[in-house]
This record gives C-alpha cells, structure tokens and sequence, in this order.
C-alpha cells in the first residue's frame, strides 16, 4: 500500500502564547491540510479563536501578548523577523464573525485592499470585483447595485461580501471567525455551501461553536478546551469515536 504524503500548508509546532502573564495556549501542534476543511471546536474562551488570529498574525496589534514555538506557513517561520505581517495577512484571510463591511459602496470595499496592494488598472480591478464577488455566489445579487453603500445589504449578504473582500486579495487560506452565528438559518445554509465550494481552490479553518455545523462542513476537526488541544483528527472520528473521554463529553453536551 503506497502511503500519500499529505500537503499540509500550515503546521504548528508547540505553540504557546500570552496576555502578558497569561498562558492562553499551551504546547499547540497542529497540521493543516490544504484545500480542506478544518474545524475548531470548544466551549467559549478555550483558545480556539486566539490560535486562528495567530494564523495570519493579527494578535501583533494586541499590546503586551508573545508567542513561542513555531507557525510554518508553506514551510515558513511567520514570526521570523524578516517576515512582514501584512504579506501574511494577504495570504491568510480573515473573516471575522460579526459582518463588517466598510461604510462604503459594495465596489469601494470590494476595491479598497487591491488598491493599497497598488493594483491601479481599471480593467484589472473590475475583473477581480466581477470574480471575487462570483466566487462567493453574491454577483448576481449586487452587480446592478455596486454603487450603493454595502450597509444596505442584509446581513448574509454583508458576510459574504466580507468573504469576497477577502478573495479579492487572492489568499491561499481564508480563517473563519464563527462566521454564521449573526445569522440566520437560511444565510447560514449559504454561507456553507459557500465553504464547500471554495475548498477546492482554498485552504479553510473556521471557528465554530455550532458542532452540527462542524459535522456538516469540515474534514478534520480540532477539540479546544483550557487553552489545549485535547484531541485533533478527522471528523467523522472526532464526531462518532472520539479518543478522549473529554471529547465525547463536550460533544454528547455533558459539559460546556
């Protein structure tokens, strides 16, 4: 039986990370499979969304937090000191739970991150707005409108312009905050068949608090609890036989 080297294009090596003196995750080693799926589950404050926001290196705007071990992405250091955080950020995507668009037109916030990344050709820009906007199923619903300001949209449709604003910048991994927990059931229904899509092309990792939803739309899925990973494996392991006692109680809803 020939054994298929997986493409992992992030690894996390005994990640540890601080608020100042305290330890919010401790000894984190995990793979992250590309074009796959990767849920974070845990009840509230166990770390899940600190790890994610340590992906593309957004804590660096938290004063007085520090990070050790390592965080490769492709192979790479992203805390190496020659490493520019803004480039991280452009490959690693952020969609953050509450929609946010910018009190913008849809096409000025569709355009405003290419702009700074100095894409200036009107041409260019416009096939970008076209194909992102395509990609997360949302074109054909504002392409009369772009003119108008996004905070017209409903809330489903703000986050998938907020996932589209994302595409833009043409990432290799899109981090997902709790993405449909300001939604309702119908845009939340989208919003997955969205990420279902978009792994083909993507590398997903999305914090979730809903685990019907982590069933539904991950391959491999992480257990979170005090700051740890308890356990970390495929789904549908995690979901029908788990490892650990803790896991299959938080699952069963025995705690959390």
């Amino acid at each position: 039986m020939v054994t298929v080297e997986k493409d992992f294009i992030i690894r996390t090596k005994n990640v540890d990370f601080f608020y100042g003196a305290f330890r919010a995750l401790s000894g984190i080693t995990m793979n992250f499979e590309k074009n796959k799926v990767t849920a974070l589950i845990g009840p509230s404050g166990c770390g899940k969304s600190t790890l994610l926001r340590l992906l593309n290196r957004m804590n660096d705007l938290i004063d007085g937090t520090r990070v050790e071990g390592e965080i490769l992405f492709e192979g790479r250091n992203i805390y190496a000191p020659e490493v520019d955080p803004v480039e991280i950020r452009q490959r690693i995507g952020m969609v953050f739970q509450k929609p946010n668009p910018f009190p913008k037109s849809i096409f000025n916030n569709m355009t405003y991150a290419p702009k700074l990344a100095g894409i200036r050709d009107s041409g260019e820009i416009n096939a970008l707005v076209e194909e992102s906007l395509k990609q997360a199923v949302l074109w054909d619903e504002v392409k009369d409108i772009l003119a108008k300001s996004a905070m017209t949209l409903s809330g489903g449709q703000q986050q998938r312009l907020c996932i589209a604003r994302a595409l833009a910048m043409k990432p290799d991994v899109i981090l997902m905050d709790e993405p449909t927990s300001a939604l309702d059931p119908i845009s939340t229904a989208k919003i997955e068949e969205l990420i279902d899509t978009l792994k083909k092309h993507y590398t997903i990792i999305i914090v979730t608090h809903n685990m019907q939803q982590a069933a539904r739309i991950s391959e491999y899925t992480g257990f979170f609890y005090l700051g740890k990973v308890i356990e970390f494996n495929g789904t549908e392991k995690i979901f029908t036989n788990p490892d650990m006692k803790q896991t299959e109680d938080y699952i069963t809803g025995r705690f959390g």
